[in-house]
């Protein structure tokens, strides 16, 4: 499956495949005991969760998150969700929330500051700096996504495993 090569930090796929989703489904729990070692797949109602396993796991590993809907004609529309482990994510979502709010509590001082004719050096540096450190975060999660590239692959070889016909 080929993903989206976007500015997206989290890569999609969406694929129609000529089997059922419970044909999918049952695939996915034959092969979710031959791989063990390497993945842990959870599979809930119609979608299927794929992680790399903690001995091969890294802080930037990826996780699949494949969701099944069964189309009219027979087939199922196979759409998929990489993204970073939950902890990492959320971890990153808090930096942000925080460099934001930095950001406009000191945007609130400088207007204030600039109102009572008082300087606004400091005001501006502070949010300079989290503009600096907000692109800071962008960059690592690129890095974060560049370094993870073989384990999406072999998510993805795994997921062409699972759906191949």
């Amino acid at each position: 499956m080929e993903t989206d090569n976007s500015i997206a930090l989290r890569p999609t796929f969406s694929e129609d495949v000529p089997q059922s989703m419970q044909q999918i489904l049952e695939k996915a729990a034959t092969i979710k005991q031959e791989v063990k070692d390497d993945f842990i797949i959870k599979i809930s109602d119609h979608h299927l969760f794929i992680f790399i396993t903690h001995a091969h796991r890294k802080y930037y590993s990826p996780h699949l998150h494949v969701e099944l809907t069964e189309n009219d004609d027979k087939t199922t529309n196979v759409r998929g969700l990489y993204g970073p482990d939950q902890t990492v994510w959320t971890f990153f979502m808090f930096l942000h929330f925080i460099i934001a709010g930095v950001f406009l509590v000191f945007a609130m001082m400088a207007y204030s500051h600039y109102t009572l004719k008082q300087s606004t050096t400091f005001d501006f540096a502070i949010m300079t700096i989290m503009v600096v450190c907000w692109f800071a975060l962008y960059v690592q999660a690129r890095i974060n996504r560049t370094k993870c590239q073989p384990q999406m692959r072999k998510l993805d070889a795994l997921i062409e495993k699972i759906i191949a016909v």
